[in-house]
């Protein structure tokens, strides 16, 4: 591929798969394929903008350009040019403006992946007209807003991604009734977010109670394709959800989620107040980071209840008195991080099984 697009001459096309290579230039014109229902180009080296002729392939199911050049303003068609559209996924790219405002009542949406761009503004309330979403990642990019609580209406979301934007204010905690119902991880790390830490959510987050590790599933979408030739559905293939976040002390990137990952991600804000006791209710957690705020008052012992917990991070706050012997008893644990407190060490010698802990 050079400056000039290509345009790819066949007509019966139904599904284009060119990612991780090195190709260049614009993206690959499929307009002599109306019928295409798969446009993957992700991992290369593609430069300009979304063309607009995208927005007239209305029988894509999946629609992967992540990890390119692609810059200019995310065109605003996205949003509803497809019902069909299982995936949308752009992360790794250039692109600036807004997120699109046109997200139609009726649409498939399963997964939608913006991150890693320079997107700006507020987050779209249209995204609250696909209610089949299950992934949300809006992560580093330059968005300016308040919690989106109401997304908590969305009854598969499991996962949402907020990290490394500007958002900010409090958490607004829900008045009523419980609100992201399948939620099992959130991750709101590297905002300006303040106040108290959300303890009604905390009782809410009922994905999070049970998790059933025994049954090693993932986060995927099978992609069936009509075929015209034999009048049958065609499996095109698997299209597992991918996801990056900070675990057990560093970034890892997890090229399939398994169902049973359960993290809470709220790291890098300024969250104050006690640590709420109604966390403990959430056995299933796996991952909490509440590092690098300005968290008081004691640790609750109750957190020893989160019998699955394999990564606590709690560093970089002000939380003082004794570390809870009953930590003790988090027989997954292999990360423990209270550094930067004001902590007095004590059950220390029980940690020594840790992967990795600090008390500094």
């Amino acid at each position: 591929f050079h400056q000039h697009p290509v345009l790819l001459p066949w007509s019966n096309l139904l599904s284009l798969d060119l990612s991780f290579n090195k190709l260049e230039g614009p993206l690959p014109v499929v307009l002599q394929t109306p019928d295409i229902m798969c446009y993957q180009v992700s991992n290369n080296r593609l430069i300009g903008e979304i063309p607009p002729w995208l927005c007239y392939l209305n029988g894509l199911i999946v629609l992967d350009l992540s990890y390119n050049n692609l810059s200019g303003v995310l065109p605003q068609c996205l949003g509803n040019f497809s019902y069909g559209l299982l995936m949308l996924r752009v992360r790794g790219n250039k692109l600036s403006g807004n997120i699109p405002k046109t997200f139609m009542s009726g649409t498939s949406l399963r997964m939608i992946d913006l991150s890693d761009n320079l997107l700006q503004g507020s987050i779209s309330r249209s995204l609250a007209n696909c209610v089949d979403l299950e992934f949300l990642d809006l992560g580093n990019n330059q968005i300016n807003d308040t919690f989106p609580f109401w997304l908590g209406a969305l009854p598969e979301l499991n996962v949402l991604v907020l990290q490394s934007n500007r958002l900010h204010g409090g958490i607004r905690e829900p008045k009523s009734n419980c609100t992201f119902p399948k939620l099992r991880i959130i991750d709101l790390s590297n905002n300006r977010f303040t106040g108290k830490l959300p303890s009604r959510y905390f009782q809410c987050w009922k994905a999070m109670v049970f998790v059933n590790a025994s049954q090693l599933t993932y986060m995927q979408d099978i992609l069936p394709v009509f075929s015209p030739m034999n009048m049958r559905e065609d499996v095109v293939g698997i299209y597992d959800y991918s996801l990056t976040m900070s675990n057990k002390g560093q970034m890892m990137a997890y090229e399939k989620i398994p169902y049973f990952l359960t993290s809470i991600i709220l790291s890098g804000n300024k969250f104050d107040g006690e640590i709420p006791t109604s966390i403990a209710n959430l056995k299933g957690l796996q991952v909490l980071n509440l590092s690098n705020n300005n968290l008081q008052g004691h640790i609750p012992s109750c957190l020893g209840n989160l019998i699955n917990l394999e990564s606590l991070d709690l560093s970089n706050n002000k939380l003082s008195g004794e570390i809870p012997r009953k930590l003790v008893e988090l027989t997954f644990l292999g990360s423990f991080d209270i550094s930067h407190n004001h902590l007095t060490a004590y059950a220390v010698r029980r940690l020594k099984d840790l992967t990795s802990y600090s008390l500094m």
